[in-house]
């Protein structure tokens, strides 16, 4: 059986044991993560559930110690609302975790995003400008929410190739998408045995070769920012 290896596990990797206990032991809702939580005992929330860039219209604020999220706020149509909603359902004390991709190591200077074509938004940490037209300074984002604190907040670039960016122009663009379009033709006409998961990625490689973008999260790397921001005091919800 094939396992997806999602964001939020690659993750958990790297966060240890004492950063698991210390946030993620109590009532914990975990926002877009699939049928992968963070921890097993999280409440999930995802589109079956409602649409999360109005939660309050389907939970109740301040019930969470944690609320999680990873490499979902990319996805809603008003970063800043949606994170206020986010935001109100952490209980005092409690807090969010919250992961998002990195503008230049994920999007790596295209946009719209040519890794994902669902983002919305994207994000940059302790930069003052950026390419991109719907950037989000994180730690400028989490510090206008009331009564934040933001603990730690960090590039994870574990396991990233710097030395694989590079400028993406027309010729990029038309390499991703020429490839994105044979991987497809070919899982379509022989199905997804091994023997077409190492053709596909033979070609893959000889594409890059020739100036195709690499998107490395597709392995085991990661290209995200982690935020963990704790509530200091009680908090009334924005409007719904």
């Amino acid at each position: 059986m094939t396992i997806l290896v999602t964001e939020a596990r690659k993750t958990n990797a790297i966060r240890g044991d004492a950063f698991m206990e210390r946030h993620f032991s109590g009532l914990v809702l975990d926002i877009g993560c699939g049928d992968d939580p963070v921890v097993p005992h999280a409440r999930r929330f995802d589109r079956q559930d409602g649409d999360a860039n109005r939660i309050l219209n389907h939970l109740a604020p301040a019930q969470f110690d944690c609320v999680h999220s990873s490499h979902c706020l990319e996805h809603m149509s008003d970063v800043p609302a949606a994170l206020a909603q986010w935001w109100a359902l952490v209980k005092p004390g409690g807090v969010l975790v919250l992961v998002v991709p990195h503008e230049d190591l994920y999007e790596q200077g295209v946009w719209p995003s040519l890794f994902n074509s669902d983002h919305k938004a994207s994000f940059r940490l302790d930069s003052p400008a950026s390419w991109s037209p719907v950037s989000h300074e994180l730690r400028a984002l989490l510090s206008a929410l009331p009564d934040a604190a933001i603990e730690e907040i960090a590039v994870q670039d574990h396991g990233y190739d710097h030395g694989l960016r590079r400028p993406i122009g027309a010729w990029g663009r038309g390499l991703y998408a020429l490839g994105s379009w044979r991987s497809a033709v070919m899982r379509r006409l022989f199905g997804g045995g091994a023997a077409v998961g190492w053709a596909d990625r033979l070609l893959t490689r000889l594409e890059q070769g020739l100036g195709r973008p690499v998107a490395q999260t597709d392995g085991a790397a990661l290209a995200q920012i982690q935020a963990v921001v704790r509530k200091t005091a009680a908090s009334g919800p924005p409007a719904a």
